[in-house]
């Protein structure tokens, strides 16, 4: 497995990343059907090119659920497939972190040991109690995401989905990161 992003994983990361924007666009620009081909030709990528690159089927198989979703609303109605989207992404990365608390290691002990091989119990209590935040974070966002979908219009769903949601997700990263420091820094003063 790579260490770090190749270009068409940081492309496909950069497309999903901006896909509210995208769709907007798409919608008004060649209408909601082309909008879900590319939406379907984006997360059939993002299913395929793990795979490609050697990462297990497992991670690549937690889309699988999301595009049969996407293909399913978008058979009675392809806009409503477009602002689902988000509510299935989150409800599939609830899983795949919730799963994990089941069956350890804890996605972000997995995370973590990317970069801290051996890590010590301590940091396996920790890992466990943020994959536990990210679950509720997930829960919450994919909450937040399904209203924005029942809006008429589309102002609550694009700055939700489009802004809102990676300024909470990014909050949280960073927050998590100065917690794990400053707890680094408290035991390593002991």
């Amino acid at each position: 497995m790579p260490t770090r992003p190749d270009l068409p994983s940081a492309l496909l990361a950069g497309l999903s990343i901006l896909f509210p924007v995208i769709a907007i666009v798409a919608i008004h620009t060649v209408g909601a059907g082309a909008a879900v081909v590319g939406m379907v030709v984006l997360l059939v990528a993002r299913l395929a090119l793990p795979v490609l690159r050697g990462v297990p089927l497992s991670l690549s198989l937690a889309l699988f659920p999301v595009l049969i979703a996407v293909l399913a609303v978008a058979g009675f109605d392809r806009a409503l497939s477009i602002r689902l989207y988000p509510a299935f992404m989150n409800a599939a990365m609830l899983a795949a972190f919730a799963v994990t608390l089941w069956k350890p290691p804890s996605m972000i002990e997995r995370f973590a040991r990317i970069t801290e091989p051996n890590l010590p119990p301590s940091g396996v209590r920790y890992t466990r109690n943020v994959t536990w935040i990210w679950v509720a974070f997930f829960l919450l966002n994919g909450t937040i995401a399904l209203w924005s979908a029942t809006q008429p219009g589309w102002a609550a769903w694009t700055y939700y989905n489009g802004f809102i949601a990676y300024a909470a997700a990014g909050a949280l990263l960073v927050g998590e990161y100065l917690v794990r420091h400053s707890i680094i820094r408290w035991h390593g003063d002991q």
